[in-house]
């Protein structure tokens, strides 16, 4: 496509107006599509990890990931820089089970891996790892448990794997 049919945002930046499907591939323009999430939407750390959750649930997991990227990048302006880490890997576990979703077993099996390490430090109890709820009652050692057995069945059978079936809980019920 030439640079003057690129779609571009109001600060001129190149944005992808094609609709996507619910594993956020690109569909031919004017096909239906799932409804995008908003970027640079701030909320609370509870209200992200609700709509994330909400759309796993839902099988959505690339548009999980696009809500948990937003908290990422928004912890130093929200004044919890210290918590940049562990928002950047929950978004690697959602883009992560995206991978596995779409049948690419490798690239997911990496990204949860990814994922699990970066969380880890974030966990608290007894132990190396932590075993009760991290900050905002994220069941830490749970999502980390969840990504690397999901990550040892990528490896060992491949994929794609059902996305809303192998939606992980964020947070205790």
């Amino acid at each position: 496509m030439d640079e003057a049919r690129r779609d571009r945002d109001t600060e001129g930046r190149a944005r992808s107006a094609r609709p996507r499907d619910g594993l956020g591939r690109p569909l031919p323009y004017g096909a239906p599509g799932v409804r995008r999430q908003p970027e640079g939407v701030e909320r609370t750390p509870g209200g992200s990890l609700r709509e994330a959750q909400r759309l796993l649930d839902a099988g959505l997991p690339f548009h999980a990931h696009e809500v948990l990227e937003d908290a990422w990048k928004g912890c130093a302006g929200a004044g919890r820089p210290e918590e940049r880490e562990l928002w950047r890997g929950l978004a690697q576990l959602a883009v992560g089970l995206t991978h596995a979703a779409r049948g690419n077993a490798v690239g997911g099996a990496r990204l949860l891996l990814r994922g699990a390490d970066r969380i880890t430090p974030y966990g608290t109890g007894p132990g190396p790892h932590g075993t009760g709820p991290g900050p905002h009652g994220i069941e830490v050692s749970a999502l980390a448990a969840w990504a690397r057995g999901l990550a040892e069945r990528l490896d060992r059978d491949g994929g794609p794997v059902d996305p809303a079936a192998e939606a992980p809980r964020l947070r205790g019920r």
